[in-house]
């Protein structure tokens, strides 16, 4: 299959990723300028908010704002910056991706600049505000996404070119054993995300593909993306979008760091709202 991919209109990114579709807008994260961008049908990118530190991914809020891996902690992001955590002792580190689950609670995760094997890790971020490390031992976490009721995790270690898949204790969130879901070949397993059917989409960096898994773990279909870096895929039910990056390429083509969309009529899982103390 050879889809027919539109490069969005503007700027082209170092490393743009985080795709959400939200309340019917597509939004993303130019991480190393710590922008948080909209993404207008037709339109160049509308910057809705910008940090002094490498913004990873948000989740929307119940109340309005943000919940953002951000720096080398998690913000709540709105008219101000309010940190839930923020180590000061881990300038060697930063926060990538991350998603809510449909209970509200905010997966994050951390990798070493200098991608330091094992030094990553993901933090769950629960209703009540707590931070905790779940999952350690990490190299490049990306992902992770959640099945329908948010009972499964895929999450993927782009160093490794592994995906994982964890079952979740819905009531408590806390995550059990892991298995090897998929091992991905000629590439890097980047962003992540479930569709309506169970499957599993992935950016897969480094092979200019996105590849969507069946969910028992098989390929399902490879879809060729003309930028060499593909770093996160969302599904908005008439299309796929893609964001790529430039970071690292000594001679960027044309297409490398943009946003690119092809038609697709596969239903999406809807964005899930993260909780934070009363409702937030």
């Amino acid at each position: 299959m050879t889809p027919d991919w539109t490069a969005w209109p503007g700027e082209r990114f170092e490393l743009g990723e985080g795709l959400r579709l939200v309340d019917g807008r597509l939004v993303m994260v130019d991480i190393l300028r710590g922008r948080l961008l909209e993404l207008p049908e037709g339109g160049p990118p509308r910057e809705l908010l910008k940090l002094a530190e490498p913004l990873g991914a948000v989740a929307p809020l119940a109340s309005g704002g943000w919940l953002a891996a951000a720096g080398t902690g998690i913000a709540v992001l709105g008219g101000s910056v309010r940190w839930l955590a923020r180590p000061e002792d881990a300038p060697e580190m930063r926060m990538n991706d991350a998603v809510a689950d449909p209970a509200g609670r905010f997966w994050a995760g951390t990798m070493a600049y200098d991608a330091t094997p094992g030094a990553g890790s993901v933090y769950r971020v629960d209703p009540g505000g707590s931070v905790t490390a779940v999952i350690t031992g990490l190299t490049v976490p990306n992902g992770p996404a959640f099945d329908a009721d948010g009972t499964t995790m895929y999450l993927a270690d782009s160093a490794e070119g592994v995906i994982f898949r964890y079952t979740v204790d819905a009531a408590t969130g806390e995550p059990g054993e892991r298995e090897k879901f998929a091992t991905v070949a000629g590439g890097s397993p980047d962003g992540v995300t479930v569709d309506a059917e169970g499957f599993l989409w992935s950016a897969i960096w480094g092979a200019g593909e996105v590849r969507r898994f069946a969910p028992d773990g098989t390929l399902d279909r490879v879809l060729p993306v003309p930028a060499r870096q593909p770093a996160s895929v969302c599904l908005t039910g008439e299309h796929l979008v893609v964001t790529t990056a430039r970071v690292g390429l000594d001679a960027p083509g044309e297409l490398d760091g943009a946003v690119l969309s092809t038609p697709m009529a596969v239903a999406p899982l809807p964005t899930r709202v993260a909780r934070v103390g009363s409702g937030a």
